[in-house]
């Protein structure tokens, strides 16, 4: 069965799309931690990051540091934290998280719920920083 991020490479799920090659794919997180926080996926379904293969993988990472100095640049932080869970949705992602202190990063905390126009800006934002 096809993991929600497959149906939005798809576009049967719509998405605040980032970034997108061959590859890859950022886009927005819908329950975000922080103003900004991306998801980097890789568009071949695999489930845990590390089952990726090498050249694959690298150029995941790639892709992902690319995207987070656009959302660096973006969103004002002092960082763009990376976290890699790999247990809420069985298709391989690193986020991307704009913090300013470590506790910005905690998974735990409250999700954000922003609305369309502003995570439309976000998106624009750190679109034309790429």
């Amino acid at each position: 069965m096809a993991s929600i991020f497959s149906k939005i490479i798809t576009g049967e799920i719509p998405a605040w799309k980032v970034a997108e090659d061959e590859n890859y794919l950022a886009f927005l997180d819908i329950s975000p931690l922080a103003a900004g926080h991306t998801l980097v996926i890789p568009k071949k379904e695999i489930d845990y990051l590390f089952d990726i293969e090498d050249d694959l993988y690298t150029g995941l990472q790639l892709f992902a540091k690319k995207v987070a100095k656009a959302v660096g640049k973006a969103v004002p932080c002092k960082r763009v934290g990376v976290a890699v869970v790999g247990l809420e949705v069985p298709h391989a992602h690193i986020h991307l998280i704009p913090i300013n202190k470590v506790s910005d990063i905690d998974f735990s905390r409250p999700k954000l719920k922003l609305g369309d126009e502003e995570m439309k800006t976000i998106c624009e934002k750190i679109r034309a920083e790429l």
